[in-house]
């Protein structure tokens, strides 16, 4: 009981500003404060349902709709809670679960995800749901990596890649090409399942992304065109791949995908 009031005490501490979707759902963000450990939620399970996330029995992905009540829908397939910064939790060991919402339409309050967990106080990390939602057992994979960022730099930015695709033949290597320069940088090599690369500095621009297996120059997962990304100095970012490595169409939902998503704003 004790533990439980601790969480829920940061928990009001960092839950202070509120923003609106454009759907009318409310969102509760959260904000840096000293002490305690920092940690993001993915559901980058493939075809998992939407789910809020639970700290042992603390919800911590909070998100109500416009009455107040708990909304239908969670953190969504290919989402991350929070959309910036980090929440904050108490150190300890845990059991993390990702719970179909109790106003969903089908399946309300299931555990889908028990992920278990050791988090340090003043240290980041990051939940991810992964590999196939097995829709019979109504479960998911999922695990926790430790988000170790470099100090910042005022040249480059730093970047790390974390594999949560399940059906890949191999590991990956992940490598970024500047769009001006057209030099190559290899961020990560053969990066196998539920893996995390340590943070690779690069230079301030613009790149496509390319997951290749380890040896093979073929782009197996491409991020170009529209999908280019910004790695801004100064700041960190975390690419994870997520989706079917058997899906081959180029809008399917749960197509092999290269995430960004920022560590240090």
């Amino acid at each position: 009981m004790k533990k439980i009031n601790i969480i829920t005490a940061i928990l009001l501490l960092t839950t202070v500003f509120v923003s609106c979707k454009k759907d009318g759902v409310k969102e509760v963000e959260t904000i840096k404060i000293d002490g305690g450990a920092q940690v993001k939620f993915f559901n980058f399970g493939v075809n998992a349902p939407s789910m809020n996330f639970y700290a042992n029995d603390q919800k911590v992905s909070a998100t109500l709709s416009g009455s107040g009540a708990e909304a239908t829908s969670g953190v969504n397939y290919g989402s991350v809670f929070p959309a910036t910064n980090y929440a904050l939790l108490a150190g300890g060991n845990y059991t993390f679960k990702g719970i179909i919402p109790s106003s969903a339409t089908a399946d309300p309050n299931v555990v889908v995800a028990t992920i278990p967990g050791n988090l340090e106080n003043g240290k980041l990390y990051s939940l991810y749901t992964s590999g196939p939602f097995d829709a019979t057992a109504k479960t998911v994979d999922g695990f926790v990596v430790e988000d170790n960022i470099p100090a910042a730099s005022a040249t480059n930015a730093h970047v790390r890649f974390v594999n949560t695709i399940a059906n890949a033949t191999s590991g990956f290597d992940l490598v970024a090409k500047n769009t001006t320069t057209a030099a190559e940088i290899v961020i990560a090599t053969n990066i196998g399942y539920k893996v995390a690369s340590t943070f690779t500095e690069v230079p301030n621009g613009i790149y496509e992304i390319y997951a290749r297996y380890p040896g093979d120059p073929a782009n197996v997962i491409s991020r170009t065109g529209t999908s280019q990304v910004s790695f801004i100095a100064g700041r960190a970012y975390t690419i994870s791949s997520r989706g079917d490595m058997t899906v081959t169409g180029a809008t399917a939902t749960n197509r092999p995908f290269l995430d960004n998503t920022s560590n240090r704003p």
